[in-house]
């Protein structure tokens, strides 16, 4: 097990990449249980279930599981502290959002691989940058991919592999936090991606979904698909289902919907934006808004 912790505490050099190992989870959640800080003694004790390990030695192996980890911070070689996380207090006007969208060889992973990746930086209610990307699957992309994209497979032959486009995106997106049409499904598919290149390891940006955003902020709509909603808004889709397109739509419903929702709601920070429920809904109309896909 020491040896297990030791390999995946090697963090790549990407402050939003942290560690998805078990052990680390488990000490967050010791951490959480001791009110946000241990003797490192306690952390072999309790998540590395060894015991009688001299305080030098428990130091030296905890400090390897949270290597570059900004979730943790070591004091003095001893002691652990969980650091706050202030993302959902933050307004958003003072947050960048990357607005993501990518395409993908099929909807599951594994084995599927992602064929584009789209994104667009919003900054003080403004688009400032995009990132537009083919990247190489290594597998073939089946055809009724290649019907619903137009993406195929000389298109992305010479395309970089995820490898290769990984350091790039990961810059990118810093420490942003993401929105997607269906979140789940776009950062499910990153994160496979980036544990490929990254093994044991995923983003820590927080997400938003427009989905389930649109759903609370526009329940009269008939469904929340992205044409939807863009029609809603008036937003043309210049290429559906290629994903600078539908990133860069998606943006401009983020855009309108933040808006609305300070405007109308008074929703000014993150943690408001996630848990924001429209006030005319009872639970059992809730209930009986019609579910979308999202694609």
């Amino acid at each position: 097990m020491i040896k297990h912790a030791t390999i995946t505490a090697r963090m790549p050099p990407y402050p939003n990449l942290v560690s998805d190992s078990t052990l680390v989870q488990e000490t967050i959640d010791l951490l959480t249980d001791l009110g946000g800080r241990a003797p490192a003694s306690e952390i072999i004790d309790v998540v590395f279930k060894l015991s009688h390990i001299d305080e030098e030695l428990a130091g030296l192996l905890v400090a390897d599981l949270i290597r570059n980890d900004r979730r943790f911070k070591f004091i003095d070689n001893n002691t652990v502290e969980l650091q706050e996380d202030n993302w959902h207090t933050r307004l958003l006007k003072e947050l960048d959002f990357v607005v993501v969208d990518v395409e993908a060889t099929g909807a599951k992973t594994p084995p599927n691989r992602l064929i584009e990746l789209g994104a667009y930086r919003i900054r003080k209610g403004k688009i400032v940058d995009k990132f537009l990307q083919l990247v190489n699957p290594e597998i073939p992309i089946p055809r009724f991919v290649m019907t619903l994209t137009g993406i195929s497979n000389e298109m992305v032959r010479r395309a970089p592999v995820f490898a290769e486009v990984a350091p790039k995106w990961l810059d990118f997106v810093s420490d942003s936090v993401l929105i997607a049409h269906n979140a789940p499904f776009d950062t499910s598919f990153l994160n496979h991606e980036i544990s490929r290149v990254y093994p044991g390891h995923r983003m820590v940006n927080p997400h938003l979904c427009t989905v389930r955003l649109s759903r609370r902020a526009l329940p009269e709509l008939m469904n929340h698909r992205l044409d939807t909603i863009a029609n809603h808004f008036s937003i043309p889709i210049v290429s559906r289902h290629r994903a600078g397109s539908d990133a860069e739509a998606t943006a401009e419903i983020f855009l309108l919907l933040l808006t609305k929702l300070e405007e109308e709601h008074g929703v000014t920070d993150l943690a408001a934006a996630r848990n924001f429920q429209f006030p005319e809904l009872t639970p059992s109309v809730t209930a009986q808004l019609p579910l979308a896909s999202g694609l």
